[in-house]
C-alpha cells in the first residue's frame, strides 16, 4: 500500500469518526431538548377511560400544553390535565410502554402516579352540591350553576350520596396496607352498617383482592397532602336538610369527568392540590381520524 493510500485511509476513517461524534452530540442535544420541551411545554397522554365521552373518547391521544397554567389558573369549566394525588394501579397497568417511558420524567412527587383528564369545576373557597333541575342533576357552585356546566348532567354518587365516603376510605385504605383480614372485615361492617352500595364503592375504587385485585392507594393522598394540611373531612362535607354540600379547601381543586355515570372523579377520591395540575389538552392527535382541538363543552344540540 502506497503512502498516499495509506493516507486516505486514515483521513477516511477520521472522518468517519468525526462523523459518528457529531452524529452522537446531534443526538444527545435532540435528548436534551426534547426532555426540556417534555418538561417545561408540551406532553401528551393516552386517555385509557370514558369519563370525558362525548369530548374526549378511550385511546384518545392527546397533546397537553403545560405554559398556559403556570400562568394562570384554570378556570371553572376548563379541561384540565393532572396528576393523581395517589398512586393508581388499575390505570398504571392500562399505560403502553410509550407512555411508562414518559412518565420516568414526571416529579418525584408523582412517581407512581397517572394522568387524569377531567373538567374543573369548583376551586378553593367554593361550596357545591348537586341539585335536579328539569329531570337533570346539575352541579351548584356558591349557590348558582357554572355557565360553562349549564350543558353538564352529573350522577349524584359518591361523597353526595354518601357524605361519610371520603373517611371510610381513609380508613379502609390504612387496614387495606397493614391487614387484609381486617380490611375485609370492615368492608362488611360498612355493608351491614350503611349498605352495601357504599361498601361496593370502596371495594371498587381501593381494590386488593379477588375479583378487584387493582386500585388506588388512599392512604398516601391523606398522609401526603391532607394530613400536613391540617384537613379533615368532617370539617368540609356536610349536610343540611338532606342536602350534601362540600367545601374546598385552601390550595385544592375539585374535578369532575363529563361522562357522569363512568368517571372516578373527585366525588370518589376528594380534591386535587393545584401543584397536581399539569396543563390543557389543546389537541387530539389520535386516532388520525378524529383529529383536532379538543371541544370546551360538549354541545347538547347536536
Amino acid at each position: 500500500m502506497s503512502k498516499d493510500t495509506k493516507k486516505n485511509v486514515k483521513s477516511s476513517g477520521k472522518g468517519v469518526k468525526h462523523y459518528l461524534k457529531e452524529t452522537l452530540i446531534t443526538f444527545l442535544y435532540a435528548i436534551v431538548a426534547a426532555t426540556i420541551i417534555r418538561l417545561f411545554v408540551f406532553e401528551t397522554m393516552l386517555v385509557p377511560t370514558p369519563s370525558m365521552v362525548p369530548t374526549i373518547n378511550v385511546g384518545d391521544r392527546l397533546f397537553v400544553e403545560k405554559i398556559t397554567y403556570s400562568a394562570r389558573e384554570p378556570e371553572i369549566g376548563e379541561i384540565v390535565v393532572f396528576y393523581t394525588p395517589f398512586p393508581d394501579e388499575r390505570a398504571q397497568a392500562m399505560l403502553r410502554a410509550f407512555d411508562k417511558f414518559m412518565d420516568m420524567f414526571s416529579p418525584r412527587e408523582f412517581k407512581g402516579s397517572v394522568k387524569y383528564v377531567k373538567r374543573l369545576v369548583a376551586k378553593e373557597g367554593d361550596v357545591i352540591t348537586l341539585k335536579q333541575v328539569d329531570g337533570n342533576w346539575k352541579l351548584f357552585v356558591n349557590g348558582e350553576i357554572p355557565e360553562h356546566l349549564r350543558n353538564v348532567n352529573y350522577e349524584p354518587d359518591g361523597i353526595f350520596k354518601y357524605p361519610k365516603l371520603w373517611e371510610y376510605m381513609a380508613k379502609a385504605s390504612e387496614l387495606k396496607k397493614k391487614n387484609l383480614s381486617e380490611y375485609r372485615q370492615f368492608l362488611f361492617e360498612i355493608a351491614q352498617q350503611e349498605g352495601t352500595g357504599l361498601a361496593n364503592i370502596i371495594f371498587s375504587v381501593l381494590g386488593g383482592f379477588d375479583p378487584v385485585p387493582l386500585g388506588i392507594d388512599y392512604s398516601v393522598f391523606i398522609e401526603r397532602y391532607l394530613k400536613p394540611a391540617g384537613i379533615k373531612f368532617s370539617d368540609y362535607v356536610w349536610e343540611e336538610n338532606g342536602q350534601v354540600y362540600v367545601k374546598i379547601p385552601k390550595g385544592f381543586y375539585f374535578f369532575m369527568g363529563d361522562n357522569s355515570p363512568q368517571s372516578l372523579d373527585s366525588r370518589f377520591f376528594g380534591f386535587v392540590p393545584k401543584k397536581a395540575v399539569i396543563g390543557r389538552p389543546i389537541l387530539r392527535i389520535w386516532p388520525f381520524r378524529s383529529f383536532g382541538p379538543i371541544q370546551p363543552i360538549p354541545n347538547d344540540s347536536k
